[in-house]
């Protein structure tokens, strides 16, 4: 039986690469309010690992209809159901929720090993998005696609390759939902200059690209296995500055033609295509699960151009629950969003108009 667990703080604990790492008050929260969540993707008679049970049961009850019959778990019945546990899927694999799973009570022989993590982190740094990016690029050769990214290991050369690019956009090889994102115009004021030196220090370098004047955001969701990268649908979702607000609700024709007002169906399959292609040849032996690629729509002057690879998540997205919940077609035209009360998140499914 596979148990499954959400820990959204992932992001954050790669960044740590500690597997003594405890999340912040924000992370921890998100976590416990939204435990529920992997009602659904799971399959049915699953386990999923909450905080408390009855609440689990009582915040899943308006999701019930979406998922499958599901058995919540809290941590005292990990242990005693350890032998019927026989796989394990997290929302991401790191050092930090391992560690957690071993002390609950997992056997050791239904984790990853520790090479495995580690290869999964290293694929989650930025750097290894960038690659990706330049690899479609030059497999492409298309005109209307563009992107560029260098990673930087000094501050001396980050204001160097600022100066050439003027406008543009710093970014910590590990973080999560923008946060590790910084905007500069040309010259590195004393806060980001510090907040780069210090990313430097901890990570070992930052990424910095040029400033786009995107018009759109969407993502291509995909899952690993032994056999390779699959694609498994579109991701349209809402940001504001930077920030991830919810994810569109709809089937896959609706969603293309949403795109196809900036960039062809075609081009699109065609990245797709060569995204499987890519992603299967660094991918298949480390990482099995889903995974998805932020792009970008860019306004040019002549019209619009795509960024293929913006970001690389190696993990569950909410592009991953979004297709879930789509596969309700009463759901069209609505939305999928997190919203925070000042002591809750709460996941609610809304009206686009709202």
């Amino acid at each position: 039986m596979t148990l499954h667990v959400f820990n959204p703080e992932h992001d954050i604990a790669l960044a740590y690469d500690n597997k003594y790492f405890t999340a912040p008050h924000a992370g921890r929260q998100l976590r416990h309010d939204l435990d529920y969540l992997p009602i659904l993707w799971a399959e049915e008679g699953d386990y999923v690992l909450v905080e408390n049970v009855s609440s689990a049961q009582q915040h899943a009850l308006r999701l019930q209809r979406y998922g499958k019959q599901v058995q919540f778990v809290d941590r005292t019945d990990v242990e005693r159901l350890s032998e019927q546990i026989d796989n394990v899927m997290p929302w991401g694999w790191d050092s930090s929720v391992k560690f957690q799973l071993g002390q609950l009570g997992v056997k050791a022989s239904v984790l990853p090993e520790d090479k495995i993590l580690a290869g999964i982190r290293q694929l989650s740094n930025r750097q290894f998005s960038s690659a990706v990016l330049r690899d479609v690029l030059k497999e492409l050769s298309n005109p209307i696609l563009l992107g560029k990214a260098s990673y930087i290991n000094s501050i001396v050369d980050l204001e160097s390759v600022l100066q050439k690019i003027g406008k543009a956009v710093i970014k910590a090889p590990w973080s999560s939902s923008g946060r590790g994102v910084r905007y500069v115009d040309t010259v590195l004021d004393a806060a980001l200059a510090n907040w780069s030196k210090n990313v430097i220090k901890t990570q070992g370098g930052v990424i910095i690209e040029p400033y786009y004047n995107k018009v759109k955001d969407f993502g291509v969701e995909f899952y690993s296995d032994t056999e390779g990268v699959h694609y498994t649908g579109l991701s349209v979702f809402h940001t504001v500055s930077g920030a991830y607000i919810g994810n569109s609700l709809a089937g896959e024709e609706e969603k293309q033609s949403i795109l196809s007002a900036y960039v062809s169906n075609d081009l699109l399959s065609e990245v797709i295509t060569t995204l499987e292609k890519l992603l299967t040849s660094r991918l298949r032996g480390v990482y099995n699960g889903p995974l998805g690629v932020d792009m970008m729509v860019v306004a040019a002057e002549e019209g619009f151009m795509l960024h293929p690879v913006v970001e690389i998540n190696l993990r569950r997205t909410m592009g991953h629950v979004a297709l879930s919940l789509s596969a309700w077609e009463e759901l069209h035209d609505r939305m999928v969003r997190i919203d925070y009360d000042g002591s809750h998140y709460h996941l609610h499914i809304v009206h686009k108009d709202r």
